[in-house]
């Protein structure tokens, strides 16, 4: 609709396009100053007239056209043109437009390929509750590119190379065996790297004997990369059952090892292009003349590093995937990493390097509440999942004990709620973890959006499940508190695209609880199954529609809405 009345307003609107017309008209958040509104001060500048005088004149040239543009009022107050559109009109484009495929949303990524790269644990290690943030900002992010129409090559980047391999060789060989790695799994792992981390500054030998292995590692030495191999067998069915839980997959599993025999290529070409300089025995890119430390592309001993591996990466899906973007979603301390990365295919002579996409997030810190934790101050993923699911089973044997699947509904709750939390904060910012805040079923959390969805199924279910009106008197939805949650609707679209193009799924989990505000307000205040005929009919799929944005909305957030609750 804001398109439509920016299309024709420009028509009649002299030294105005549809560009910077969508750019100024903005919705009141009072409902008093209008549906939509056109604020005239930054033309003032331009057309060097007093706000409110364009305001008059824009609301003059614009009356004439009321009717093309579905307006049924304009006013003019202070430098603001206010605009009123006609509700019957409004409200069925809006609600015919849901009703379609796709919800009514443009696959405006059609013909473009996006590589993610997210998630990308390290192997012998457990997936702690950092590993989870860019893993569930990640999966959102695929599912609202993929649903604008965009290909999405969904990467799990996982840290599968590296010394630190050949310091758990050595762990492996002294403090352990087969048995006890095969008994305990990632645990013993953890538990002999650790122990290498504790003894290796007692003992030099140890590093000597860590980048030993490293550099057979490097050179194919048969036994070192079937230890390897085995590690990262072991640490894969820790990783696959955390993504079970989220309903998360990918669609490569290439981690940093996968590179490494392109990385001879890269450093041919960087020579080539007379890149490559010498410094204390490593070579280098130097990044100085951009205020950035050298990228390191080769050790001292000529062992490959992961800015080598990145590089070669890049390359290396742009030769594949002929990507639109590549993003990156990483923590904000690896900033100024792929600030390096991508200065050094713009030095490569690589006009895409403006296509890489780095999407930092915050940490996060706990509240204090007892966790299931494995080792001192550590948190892991999978159990977060587990505590969020068991409360949430606590609180429907408290308050629907008689509610079937209760297994189902509380593991559909309980992580939607962890998933909710994490996304609803905007993603640069630091998340403090609170089991009261992640798991209220009021306020801004994925409880209360979930129980939403599940009253508006309730409804539909008390209706007749297979009884929606096909005839729809729209009159009946031009009421204030109708037409809010119509206005809201209005603006899905809009939402997935910003969330979208903004790397920011918070803008769409801000925008499900203001829905499920709006709704609950109509529900309260508007009676549905006992209404006329007529209010009936509409109202009923004025909450079809709510429910269907809602389940769609929480998919795209990579939540389930259980149908009861």
């Amino acid at each position: 609709m804001k398109k439509l009345l920016c299309k024709k307003a420009a028509e009649v609107l002299e030294g105005l396009s549809y560009e910077q017309l969508m750019d100024l008209v903005e919705m009141p958040a009072d409902e008093k100053m209008g549906d939509f509104a056109i604020p005239c001060f930054t033309l003032a500048k331009v057309q060097r007239k007093n706000p409110a005088v364009i305001a008059v004149e824009m609301k003059e040239a614009l009356s004439v056209h009321k009717s093309v543009l579905g307006i049924s009022q304009l006013e003019n107050v202070g430098g603001y043109c206010n605009l009123f559109v006609d509700r019957e009109t409004f409200t069925q484009h809006v609600l015919e437009k849901i009703s379609r495929p796709n919800l009514g949303i443009s696959p405006i990524g059609t013909g473009k390929t996006v590589c993610m790269d997210y998630s990308s644990p390290n192997i012998a290690k457990n997936f702690h509750v950092g590993h989870l943030r860019t893993t569930i900002i990640g999966n959102s992010l695929y599912k609202l590119h993929e649903k604008l129409g965009y290909k999405v090559v969904r990467i799990n980047h996982l840290g599968d190379w590296g010394t630190q391999f050949g310091k758990l060789i050595v762990a492996y060989k002294k403090w352990s065996s087969k048995e006890q790695v095969e008994q305990e799994g990632i645990d013993e792992l953890m538990r002999i790297y650790a122990l290498f981390s504790k003894e290796a500054p007692k003992n030099p030998k140890l590093i000597e004997e860590a980048r030993a292995w490293f550099v057979k590692m490097e050179q194919n030495d048969r036994e070192a990369l079937a230890i390897w191999d085995w590690f990262k067998e072991i640490s894969m069915v820790e990783f696959e059952r955390v993504y079970e839980m989220l309903g998360i997959s990918f669609d490569y599993y290439l981690g940093e090892s996968f590179y490494r025999d392109k990385v001879p290529a890269l450093i041919e070409e960087l020579q080539e292009k007379q890149l490559l300089v010498e410094s204390q025995g490593a070579q280098v890119i130097d990044l100085s003349p951009y205020d950035m430390p050298p990228c390191l592309i080769t050790k001292s001993d000529g062992g490959t590093i992961y800015h080598s591996r990145d590089i070669a990466a890049l390359l290396y899906r742009k030769a594949n995937h002929h990507f639109h973007k590549c993003l990156y979603v990483t923590g904000l301390e690896q900033t100024l990493h792929f600030k390096q990365i991508f200065k050094a295919i713009e030095l490569m002579g690589y006009h895409w390097h403006a296509d890489c996409v780095h999407i930092p997030y915050g940490l996060v810190s706990m509240d204090g509440a007892k966790l299931s934790t494995r080792n001192g101050n550590v948190i892991y993923a999978e159990d977060i999942l587990k505590e969020a699911i068991g409360r949430a089973l606590e609180a429907i044997e408290e308050k629907n004990p008689d509610l079937p699947c209760k297994k189902a509904v509380s593991e559909k709750i309980g992580i939607g709620a962890v998933i909710f939390h994490d996304l609803y904060n905007q993603r640069i910012k630091n998340v403090d973890f609170s089991w009261e805040d992640v798991l209220s079923f009021e306020g801004t959390t994925g409880p209360y959006v979930q129980y939403t969805y599940a009253r508006a199924k309730s409804i539909l279910r008390k209706n007749g499940m297979q009884n929606l009106p096909s005839d729809v008197d729209y009159r009946c939805l031009v009421d204030d508190i109708p037409f809010t949650l119509v206005k809201i609707l209005m603006g899905y679209e809009e939402t997935v695209c910003n969330a979208a193009q903004k790397y920011e799924p918070s803008i769409l989990a801000k925008y499900l609880v203001t829905l499920a505000a709006a709704f609950n307000r109509f529900y309260h205040e508007c009676p549905i199954l006992n209404a006329a005929p007529a209010e009936r009919n509409a109202r009923i799929i004025l909450v079809d529609t709510v429910q269907k944005v809602i389940k769609d909305g929480c998919a795209l957030l990579s939540m389930e809405c259980p149908e009861e609750m």
